[in-house]
């Protein structure tokens, strides 16, 4: 289930619950509702009411860190990746079919990173992509002349080693969301918030207008935090112009 649906479902569900609140209002007995049964009814649902905002309030806080770690992370990698070409170029001519294929990981990066369906996790786009390991291996091949050729080598490995680390981290943290668990559990304290809304508002037009948008923001909220954490898959993605430019910087032959 992608995080649209998710967070679509979600409102749903307190939109509904809100209006069931409203309904089994007007079939209680008045002093079921009275002054000092609201009272009661208000002190207890705060608790959950403050239990589910810092809830929600950490989870977008978490999410946009993950989401900005993701970016920084990329950003790095398209630095490294243009440094280890230039490395491969100070080597010599030698190292030619590896920067070919550098570049080409790259093109195929970009293709299959940012060129899947909406909401479709990096993950489950990405199970043949060797990264760059292909170029490593042309790295090890390499015979060194001298020593500056060598030092240039070792350098070349150390990058893309980096380069590798990265791209296999992002694969492995390509599937992260909610928890199920939790995200029943915080589903649940929702529903018997809105629940108490619609038992204790009265019944016009203007008040479910209120709480319908309330939901719907509230499903938004899970949204995001649920979007987020698929940095490179979601509908709010990580832009792929770091490696553009990187590409573009990468001179072949």
């Amino acid at each position: 289930m992608t995080a649209l649906e998710t967070g679509c479902i979600i409102a749903l569900l307190l939109a509904c619950a809100a209006l069931l609140g409203t309904r089994i209002s007007r079939r209680l007995p008045d002093h079921h509702l009275s002054t000092d049964s609201k009272e009661a009814i208000k002190l207890a649902t705060a608790v959950v009411g403050t239990l589910s905002a810092l809830a929600l309030g950490f989870l977008v806080a978490s999410a946009k860190t993950a989401f900005d770690d993701a970016e920084t992370e990329l950003k790095t990698s398209a630095a490294r990746l243009v440094l280890l070409d230039r490395v491969l170029r100070q080597y010599g001519t030698e190292t030619a079919q590896a920067r070919e294929r550098l570049a080409n990981v790259v093109e195929a990066r970009i293709a299959q990173a940012w060129g899947g369906a909406a909401g479709e996790a990096i993950a489950t786009r990405t199970l043949d992509d060797l990264g760059v390991e292909p170029v490593q291996k042309l790295l090890r091949e390499l015979a060194p002349k001298d020593d500056v050729q060598r030092l240039l080598k070792t350098r070349a490995l150390e990058v893309s080693s980096a380069i590798a680390e990265a791209h296999w981290l992002v694969l492995e943290t390509g599937n992260e969301g909610l928890p199920t668990a939790f995200l029943v559990v915080l589903t649940f304290w929702l529903i018997v918030i809105f629940l108490t809304f619609g038992l204790l508002s009265p019944y016009n037009g203007t008040v479910i207008s209120i709480i319908v948008v309330c939901a719907l923001s509230v499903g938004g909220a899970v949204f995001i935090v649920n979007d987020m954490a698929h940095p490179y898959g979601g509908l709010i993605y990580v832009s792929d112009e770091p490696l553009r430019i990187a590409l573009s910087r990468m001179t072949r032959g």
